[in-house]
């Protein structure tokens, strides 16, 4: 077994490639990568909630950044927000569904802001009940926005990743995906989705393209507000119950799962693939 503390062989205390202090340098661009700010970055279900904060960060951090979304009008929205912080954006009516309006929609991301080198499959719905009143279209409507809709966008994007020798996919999966009653369509989808984030990594890794999954724990958005009027109770009361089940003692906002976001999409995250980030405030199994 190497003793990977130990000096180096010379007896000099040199650690090889990383330098006199032992440091790694920071992770090179191949060849036909391009760094920030001369790339696009595609957020789906960017309109509102957890695609708007990331499309944000993302826009913060120097990406030109692809909203797509159903609802236009919210992502023109989120286009603003980004202009108006010196951001680059722009909006695309894309039904994530769709192969037709993926592949439109990928085509003129890249026309009009550059590679598409980071994608981001955050676009999703909810269709809770109970298994015995789940109907066949509640499941298949999940189904086709999680998971058809994250292999159609990715299928599409990863074709310009793999061309430039870079890229990053992050996946948005949730605590569902360990079992949560009222949501035997939804848990499905987002463990499908870790399922999917650990096979592209082993797919894509060679070609300098990376995939993980950030799975939120309860954080506050319109969707977790139809939660509680599903359940009918105040979201007062929803938000103060999961804070006192949560280690940290509060819920999650947008914000946290974005930071999550941007770690993977960065250049530093080179040698992280395949691995589904919960970002919940404590330990998940």
């Amino acid at each position: 077994m190497t003793d990977q503390g130990a000096p180096g062989a010379s007896g000099t205390g040199e650690t090889g490639a990383g330098g006199a202090d032992g440091a790694l340098p920071s992770e090179a661009l191949p060849a036909g990568a391009l760094p920030a700010g001369q790339r696009s970055a595609i957020v789906t279900g960017a309109a509102r909630g957890l695609g708007r904060a990331i499309a944000r960060e993302l826009a913060i951090r120097g990406e030109a950044v692809a909203l797509f979304d159903l609802d236009l009008a919210g992502a023109e929205e989120t286009a603003r927000l980004i202009a108006s912080a010196g951001g680059r954006a722009e909006a695309f009516a894309v039904d994530v569904s769709d192969e037709s309006s993926v592949r439109e929609g990928v085509r003129a991301a890249s026309e009009r802001l550059g590679p598409p080198l980071i994608l981001v499959n955050n676009a999703g719905v909810l269709r809770d009940d109970l298994l015995f009143k789940m109907s066949v279209d509640s499941w298949d409507t999940i189904m086709n926005v999680h998971l058809r809709g994250a292999f159609l966008v990715t299928r599409e994007a990863q074709r310009g990743m793999v061309e430039h020798g870079w890229g990053r996919i992050v996946n948005i999966s949730s605590t569902s995906a360990l079992g949560n009653a009222g949501q035997a369509n939804y848990a499905t989808a987002k463990a499908g989705i870790q399922g999917f984030t650990k096979t592209l990594a082993l797919e894509l890794g060679r070609f300098g393209v990376t995939a993980n999954a950030v799975a939120p724990g309860f954080t506050v958005t319109d969707m977790t507000r139809s939660v509680a009027d599903r359940l009918r109770i105040p979201f007062d009361e929803l938000v103060a119950r999961e804070s006192a089940a949560t280690p940290v003692r509060r819920v999650g906002v947008p914000e946290d799962v974005a930071n999550a976001v941007a770690f993977f999409a960065s250049e530093t995250s080179g040698f992280v693939s395949g691995q589904v980030l919960y970002v919940a405030g404590g330990p998940r199994d």
